[in-house]
C-alpha cells in the first residue's frame, strides 16, 4: 500500500508547527529554513498553504539530476534523495515546478521531503489537520493534482 501526504489548505492556520517539526526531525534544531516543508502565507487574503515535495508522477527533478541522486523508489512511489550522490548543482531546485526542492546554504545541501520514512513529523504535529498521511488512491491523487495545478496557476498570475 502506497501512502502520500495530503494537503488541506482550507484547514491551515499558518502556525508553522510543521516547519519546526520537520527541521527538528531532520536537523535536530528548530530552524524553519532547514525544513523540507514551507508554509506560504497570504496575509491580505487571510490564508496559508503548507507545501512540500509533491512526489510528481513525472518528476522533473529526477530528469535533470545528472548524478542520479534523485530517483523514484518503485516500492514506495516516492522520489528519494541519495545525499551521497548529490553534487550540489541545484538543477533540481530550478526544475521543480512548485519550488519544493530547496538549497540549504547553512548545511550546503538539497532539502526535499522524504516523508520521514513513512511517518511524517509534519502530519503528526499539525494541530489543525491541514496535513494528513493517507493511502495513495486515485481520488487522493486527483485531488492533489488539482490543488497543485490551481496553486501553480495562482503563482503564474502574479
Amino acid at each position: 500500500m502506497s501512502m502520500m501526504l495530503m494537503i488541506y489548505p482550507d484547514k491551515c492556520t499558518g502556525c508553522h508547527n510543521c516547519e519546526l517539526a520537520c527541521s527538528m526531525e531532520h536537523e535536530g534544531v528548530f530552524r524553519t529554513k532547514s525544513s523540507r516543508i514551507h508554509v506560504y502565507t497570504w496575509e491580505r487574503q487571510g490564508f496559508s498553504v503548507p507545501m512540500m515535495c509533491q512526489q510528481c508522477h513525472d518528476a522533473p527533478c529526477t530528469t535533470v539530476c545528472m548524478p542520479k541522486a534523485l530517483t523514484r523508489n518503485l516500492a514506495t512511489g516516492q522520489v528519494d534523495l541519495d545525499a551521497s550522490k548529490c553534487i550540489g548543482c541545484k538543477m533540481c531546485v530550478q526544475a521543480c515546478p512548485f519550488g519544493n526542492a530547496s538549497w540549504d546554504f547553512l548545511g550546503s545541501k538539497i532539502l526535499k521531503c522524504d516523508t520521514c520514512g513513512g511517518d511524517p513529523a509534519c502530519a503528526r504535529i499539525c494541530p489543525a489537520g491541514a496535513l494528513e498521511w493517507v493511502e495513495d488512491t486515485v481520488a487522493a491523487q486527483s485531488r492533489k493534482r488539482a490543488f497543485a495545478t490551481k496553486l501553480k496557476n495562482a503563482f503564474s498570475e502574479d
